[in-house]
């Protein structure tokens, strides 16, 4: 076994710290809470107008080249996807209250704050122009944690493909270069999805809800849960019944970010854990070497 001296334990520290230094910024930058944008784009979803006709569905497809979901349904088959999945971007799913059931679009919510984008080591998922939460496959490793840390279920994953990527709603921002939006919106025969800036879309739920006092809640889901969303919601029922997730005010990611950058701050944890390590080799080195003297 080759001999480690004390001093080459400590030169070996010393240089992994002088490089960690070197890389590491002069001050630990602290993570800037992101605010709701008027100006960002997205959606809003009114349930009570929505009558679950699956245009947005076929639509979204077309519009984003996603084969069909197909399912066979009394003999006949259709594209039929009951969740969001590798070929399902938005999905139209019903739901049933104590008096009253309909259906709800679900997608990709555009966190303000995403807990998606705050999890992805290689920025594969991030915030990008508009407040669209954007996808860059040539950067993604596959690691599948964007999965794991959405509060809404939305990344999926591609296992049956040979090269996988993941698959999510970007509001067809690949539309906007010929001037289009949102492909889902433009097909909506109830304009139960509407496309435009948050600020507007936060408008026109506060004046519908106050049209229509009785048919709907008289909060709009998005406006501040998980500290905000682009994806609005209008409901006739509490936003549960709709499998909406109750985040309080609170950005998803927001605790975690505050753990880990305070573990992490100057690189301090990686230059404890070496220093342990490099003790350890250097014990169980000195060890070795006493019993081969023996």
């Amino acid at each position: 076994m080759a001999e480690m001296t004390r001093r080459t334990a400590l030169r070996t520290l010393g240089a992994a710290g002088a490089a960690c230094a070197a890389l590491a910024p002069g001050e630990a930058e602290a993570r800037v809470a992101r605010q709701p944008d008027p100006e960002d784009h997205g959606l809003l979803v009114d349930v009570v107008r929505c009558i679950g006709c699956r245009a947005c569905v076929t639509r979204c497809k077309e519009a984003n080249g996603k084969p069909p979901d197909v399912r066979t349904v009394a003999g006949a088959a259709y594209d039929a996807p009951v969740d969001l999945n590798a070929t399902t971007l938005t999905v139209i799913k019903r739901w049933a209250g104590e008096r009253e059931a309909g259906f709800v679009k679900a997608q990709c919510m555009h966190c303000v704050h995403p807990a998606c984008a705050s999890v992805c080591m290689m920025k594969a998922l991030h915030k990008g122009e508009h407040g669209i939460v954007e996808y860059d496959v040539s950067k993604c490793v596959g690691c599948r944690y964007c999965q794991i840390a959405c509060p809404f279920n939305v990344p999926k994953f591609e296992w049956a493909s040979v090269a996988p990527r993941i698959v999510k709603c970007e509001l067809c921002r690949h539309r906007a270069k010929d001037g289009k939006g949102p492909a889902c919106a433009e097909v909506c025969p109830r304009d139960a999805v509407t496309a435009g800036k948050r600020g507007a879309l936060l408008a026109e739920a506060r004046r519908r809800i106050a049209e229509r006092p009785r048919a709907y809640e008289r909060e709009v889901y998005g406006e501040t849960d998980g500290g905000g969303t682009n994806v609005l919601y209008l409901a006739p029922v509490d936003f549960a019944v709709l499998g909406l997730p109750e985040l309080g005010r609170d950005p998803a990611p927001a605790l975690s970010e505050v753990i880990q950058g305070g573990i992490y701050q100057g690189f301090a944890a990686p230059l404890v854990l070496l220093g342990a390590l490099s003790i350890v080799t250097w014990k169980n080195a000195r060890a070795a070497r006493k019993e081969e003297e023996r």
